[in-house]
């Protein structure tokens, strides 16, 4: 067993490999503290010839015994992989894939167990380092070193891994990625963080990068495998070359068709009829014209950015595409709004709900809820494809936690307004960054829902196209432009700031600079759609919708909650039933009633406080007469609390007897002079 070790934040990060499952091609336990990740990796040494790219697979798993827990449930044993840990799963694999040798076919898969966890800080990340540490000292041909940390800004501070508390406080809470030299990935969340404070977020963190990386390097020297050759090109350079001969200066028509479903059918049917004059060189002739068009235009759309300055679909290089908003088109939901964006179109529809709805999630950081949902929908016709429909995939998962992270900061808290909120986000369209339109849309239609967010936000993606030191940023790019492009980088906030960022990278890193110059474009992308929402609406509806459920959430003494809910449940069970509404009662005193009649949550209120309330000596009361003796009448001034009027103290006359002037059911008003030593209540009554 080799192992190294260095000190990372306020923990030490400890590497180490020869230990466990030694029969993988390479494996690296990676400590931080009492956290412990297991990540592996291994390839299939055999290529499928169909095969034109990497298929590479990350699987990152959170095992409930890492927090000494069993699974909840009937089955008792981990199932299908949780949100988290697809969101881990994805966050492994952004950074190490671009990193491959571009004609390596290999069959890898990459798979990180959490074996211990100490519940105060994530794995993932420990999932990165230990994936990219076990290819390093494989034989597979992955020779670069990366390295990630988390880093949060809490009170002007900047703080290496911040622990699941910490973040709650963050005002920037990011995961950075990179080689020694350059950044690669970036994903994480902000509460209108500034374009400034995260490049110095950046910068923080790079001498960290690079430390990690000396230590991978370090481990490598020990047990570092020797490296397979690559030569496996899907095209080889002859055939590449006959290929392009012949298509000849047809596939330079394509870029003519502005439009992307007219260059589609132009490739389509470009491939189609080269496979038809070169069908003697096999049955898969056309998947390797396909593939050598894709190269020539990738080579040709990016000569035309670079050179001319000039984009596929004529727009210059920081124009947004046209931008539209429509808000309440749907008559029966609770809010919904279109936001179209070019070709890239999406339907947000916010449903509000109880506390019921709220999501539960056991995970092993331990058990939570969740009242604010955000889920992306990507089905196929939104790109004119026929496919069948499943659950939700991989992208559907993170598109959707993006978006949702965008628009965390800018929700009410929960004593304002104590709903569940639950937005979904369906494509109808896609050419080009859907899930910042999901945070466009979702923010219009919170607003026409009437949950009392504070301001708008809007999310833009920024590419790139580098050619040695040469490089061009694109505003708002659509699909060929990530496709063929180096960078697709997310972007959503709001006028203030930013809440969420995502940076994805085709290329091996880029610089601080870049990165900078990509925000502010952004930013000022961002104001521009920003903008047109406001147009379209500029604050929330002053009244939620008719069909959604009205909620009052208030608190109660905990040692009032038995009084409320009476015995065997007999006086909450009457409240609902007479009121007609939903009650939910915390156990720290909370009070949630739901109904759909607002006069109906309203008297279930009055009558829970009744119940909770104490009576004040010199406070007046409306109160019902329960009872009439030769003595007095007694009156019930609040529910369940009775005081009595004394003959003498019912009128300001002399009187014989009660019923001359009360009779059981009346109700009159009364004021509390004095509580006796028994906590017996004695009134008398104001005329």
């Amino acid at each position: 067993m080799h192992s190294v070790e260095l000190k990372i934040g306020e923990k030490i990060l400890r590497l180490e490999s020869g230990h466990l499952a030694k029969q993988s091609a390479g494996e690296v336990l990676v400590s931080y503290g009492d956290t412990v990740v297991l990540t592996t990796v291994n390839y299939n040494p055999e290529i499928d010839e169909n095969t034109d790219f990497l298929p590479l697979t990350v699987e990152y798993r959170e095992l409930s015994f890492a927090a000494g827990k069993i699974p909840g449930g009937f089955i008792k044993r981990e199932t299908r992989p949780s949100d988290n840990e697809i969101l881990g799963s994805r966050l492994i694999d952004r950074p190490l894939r671009p990193l491959f040798p571009s004609n390596f076919r290999n069959e890898v898969q990459i798979i990180a167990y959490v074996l211990s966890s100490d519940i105060e800080h994530e794995a993932d990340t420990l999932g990165v380092i230990g994936g990219a540490t076990a290819l390093l000292i494989s034989e597979i041909p992955f020779a670069t070193s990366v390295a990630t940390v988390r880093v949060g800004l809490k009170d002007g501070r900047y703080i290496i891994n911040p622990s699941l508390g910490e973040q709650e406080n963050c005002k920037l809470n990011l995961v950075i990625a990179g080689t020694k030299d350059s950044i690669i990935m970036i994903e994480g969340s902000a509460n209108e963080a500034s374009e400034s404070e995260v490049i110095e977020a950046i910068k923080f963190v790079k001498p960290e990068l690079a430390r990690i990386t000396e230590v991978e390097e370090a481990i490598r020297e020990k047990v570092g495998k020797e490296k397979i050759d690559v030569n496996n090109p899907f095209v080889d350079e002859t055939l590449f070359n006959e290929i392009k001969e012949t298509l000849g200066s047809e596939i330079d028509q394509i870029f003519i068709f502005k439009e992307k479903k007219a260059r589609e059918e132009a490739k389509y049917q470009l491939v189609k009829t080269m496979a038809e004059k070169m069908a003697e060189k096999g049955e898969d002739i056309e998947l390797k014209i396909r593939y050598v068009v894709e190269e020539i235009l990738k080579v040709k759309m990016r000569k035309m950015i670079i050179d001319e300055k000039r984009r596929v679909d004529g727009r210059s290089l920081s124009e947004i595409r046209k931008v539209s908003c429509e808000i309440g088109v749907l008559p029966r939901t609770h809010g919904s709004a279109i936001f179209t964006r070019g070709q890239t179109q999406s339907l947000a529809v916010t449903t509000l709900g109880t506390a019921s709805d709220e999501q539960r999630i056991d995970a092993i950081y331990g058990e939570e809820s969740k009242s604010f949902m955000l889920h992306y929908n990507f089905p196929p016709f939104s790109t004119g494809e026929v496919k069948p429909l499943r659950g939700p995939s991989r992208r559907e998962i993170g598109h959707g936690a993006l978006a949702e992270r965008s628009i965390i900061p800018i929700l009410p808290k929960e004593e304002v307004f104590p709903y569940t909120i639950r937005i979904v986000s369906n494509i109808l369209e896609s050419n080009g960054s859907s899930s910042m339109a999901s945070v466009c849309s979702s923010s219009l239609s919170l607003m026409d829902a009437g949950v009392p967010i504070k301001t708008a936000v809007a999310g833009i993606s920024i590419g790139l196209v580098k050619e040695c030191d040469h490089y061009e940023l694109l505003t708002d790019i659509i699909g060929d432009e990530d496709h063929y492009g180096d960078m697709d980088f997310k972007v959503a906030g709001t006028s203030m700031g930013i809440n969420a960022i995502q940076l994805d990278l085709k290329i091996q890193g880029v610089d601080i600079d870049i990165l900078a110059h990509a925000l502010e474009m952004a930013k000022q992308a961002r104001l521009e759609i920003l903008r047109v929402m406001n147009s379209t609406i500029s604050s929330p509806r002053t009244e939620i919708s008719k069909y959604a459920p009205k909620i009052i959430a208030f608190m109660i003494p905990k040692n009032k909650i038995g009084d409320v809910i009476g015995t065997g449940g007999k006086v909450i069970k009457k409240i609902i039933s007479d009121c007609n509404v939903q009650i939910d009662i915390d156990d720290d005193g909370k009070v949630t009633i739901a109904g759909t009649d607002t006069k109906c949550v309203e008297q279930a209120q009055g009558a829970i406080k009744s119940i909770v309330q104490e009576v004040e000596v010199g406070k007046t009361y409306v109160g019902k007469v329960t009872r009439i003796t030769n003595f007095g009448a007694f009156v019930e001034i609040l529910s369940g609390k009775e005081g009595l009027v004394h003959i003498s103290k019912l009128s300001r006359r002399r009187i014989k007897r009660v019923e001359d002037v009360v009779k059981v059911g009346d109700e009159i008003i009364v004021k509390v002079y004095e509580i006796d030593d028994q906590g017996r209540i004695n009134l008398f009554r104001v005329e």
